[in-house]
């Protein structure tokens, strides 16, 4: 069992005067084996809320709770891991992509670990021969399966991808998306899959949550919130989509 609660979670930065409260009173499950969305436009706290999950955010008040125990933030092995938006923040330039993957696994014999890095490439969709190479021979979409392969290499309860898509193209979004949704359904992995763009989301996310100026505004499950939205900011959302990706529109 993975099941990720954030309970009437608060972020604030500066002084009680002066500062900003980027996540305000949110309360979120993430259930044992599903994806749920978090969506929202830039700066409504969507990526401090999964930030703070790994101990990058200070918490100002509540708790985050994995199975019902506070999570865990110090030690080199954190059941819940983040693949960021852009994977050269976790990508070391002067080492390879084998080395890379390596010292995230844990406890496992030089020759153990020499396998489980071909498994995590094959798993991500990757040529195992790339363990020799380094993320300045990868392209954007090929660094972005490995740091979710790293993610996993960690063996984590729940990850959370922050905006994982965004910076690429958008066939290359389709693929990586793909990947998610095969992931999920082979590992039952849990994750907090975090976007501005509900069009993604609508992809891999059995259920959505709609945060707006620190707060979720709206929550329920995928097709119910694309369908048949309740808050005008969540329409708004929609009725930026394109036309030809509408959830509406699309031919089935």
């Amino acid at each position: 069992m993975s099941t990720l609660q954030f309970d009437d979670v608060s972020v604030h930065y500066g002084t009680q005067r002066r500062g900003t409260t980027a996540v305000d009173g949110v309360s979120l499950t993430v259930p044992d084996g599903e994806i749920v969305g978090l969506v929202g436009e830039s700066g409504s706290g969507k990526s401090t809320l999964g930030r703070a999950a790994v101990g990058l955010a200070p918490l100002s008040g509540g708790r985050i709770l994995l199975n019902d125990k506070p999570v865990p933030l110090r030690g080199r092995n954190r059941p819940i891991q983040m693949v960021f938006q852009d994977p050269s923040s976790c990508l070391d330039p002067r080492m390879t992509i084998g080395a890379s993957l390596r010292e995230t696994i844990p406890g496992r014999a030089k020759t153990d670990r020499s396998k489980e890095v071909a498994r995590l490439l094959d798993l991500v969709e990757l040529d195992p021969e790339l363990a020799a190479a380094y993320p300045s021979q990868l392209s954007g979409g090929q660094r972005q399966r490995v740091g979710l392969a790293r993610a996993l290499g960690a063996q984590p309860d729940v990850v959370i991808a922050d905006e994982i898509t965004s910076a690429l193209d958008v066939s290359v979004q389709g693929t990586v998306l793909n990947l998610i949704r095969d992931l999920q359904r082979e590992l039952s992995t849990s994750m907090l899959f975090i976007s501005h763009n509900l069009a993604v989301v609508r992809y891999v996310a059995s259920s959505i949550a709609v945060m707006h100026q620190g707060r979720i505004v709206e929550y329920g499950p995928a097709e119910e919130i694309l369908t048949n939205p309740q808050q005008p900011y969540t329409q708004e959302l929609l009725a930026a989509i394109p036309d030809s990706v509408h959830p509406t529109r699309r031919a089935s």
